[in-house]
């Protein structure tokens, strides 16, 4: 029942968001996310700590290259510039990607959220700097809901790819 409502919310704001009549005023200028917003208050679960990022829960809304179950396990990034370069090109990718607010940040870890465009959902995204090992831990979590439809892979994925587009530049 709950998944068939979430469906026609969908397929409503689909539709309004689409369609418009002749005269009318656009929908589009009125962000959805204005309307539905689900940010909900940041996990206390977050940080580095002694044996990494917090685990996943058992839905599949989060990944992190700490776990090793392969629902939940993503690769950390990788890098081949310097530790602090490599970082400070992650700060700088981040900053351009949209709906993007980094919450914390030190030299070697940041904390961002991420807001869905439609409906304000919250993703809690950290990477960790691990200089002896050359590379950056990441974990990306959503804050609601069982599914997130892949969107946490896929964003750290994209981060990967431009990273590494960052690296061929400079």
């Amino acid at each position: 029942m709950l998944r068939r409502l979430v469906l026609i919310l969908f397929v409503a704001i689909y539709w309004l968001t689409s369609t418009q009549s002749a005269g009318a005023t656009p929908l589009q200028s009125v962000p959805v996310a204005a309307i539905f917003s689900f940010p909900n208050s940041r996990p206390a679960n977050l940080g580095i700590g002694s044996t990494g990022f917090a685990a996943c829960p058992k839905t599949p809304n989060c990944v992190s290259s700490f776990s090793t179950d392969p629902v939940h396990q993503i690769e950390p990034l990788r890098y081949t510039s310097s530790p602090e370069q490599a970082f400070t090109s992650l700060k700088q990718t981040i900053a351009a990607l949209p709906r993007t607010k980094v919450i914390s940040e030190t030299d070697t870890y940041l904390y961002t959220e991420f807001t869905s465009r439609f409906m304000g959902f919250v993703d809690d995204v950290e990477f960790s700097l691990d200089k002896p090992a050359g590379i950056i831990q990441v974990r990306s979590a959503s804050r609601l809901g069982e599914s997130d439809l892949g969107v946490n892979r896929k964003r750290i994925e994209l981060i990967r790819i431009k990273l590494k587009d960052a690296e061929n530049v400079g």
